[in-house]
């Protein structure tokens, strides 16, 4: 059989010991913590729902573009010289930044 001294030097002792000091530690910061805690928690849903707002203009921006060059190869003819030429434009032209 282990001895006291054998088991209170055992790394699971130290463990089960550290764990008990959280556990306790937090029942009395919990009440001090929580208007902090709060307001993380606020903040990350601002800032989700702000991702999303951005995501959504993003992805209405991608469909419009979609939609103005689909309207183009609509009312022209499609040849290899068109394809060529449209990826110089497109390298060409410089990006249009949005505010």
């Amino acid at each position: 059989m282990a001895s006291l001294q054998d088991v209170l030097k055992s790394d699971i002792t130290k463990g089960v010991a550290i764990g008990l000091g959280v556990a306790a530690a937090s029942l009395v910061l919990f009440p001090a913590l929580r208007p902090a805690a709060r307001a993380a928690i606020k903040s990350g849903i601002l800032l989700f729902e702000k991702g999303r707002e951005w995501a959504a203009e993003a992805g209405e921006q991608i469909e419009d573009l979609v939609a103005e060059v689909r309207a183009e190869l609509a009312g022209e003819p499609l040849a290899a010289e068109d394809l060529g030429e449209a990826a110089e434009e497109a390298t060409a032209e410089p990006a249009e930044s949005h505010g």
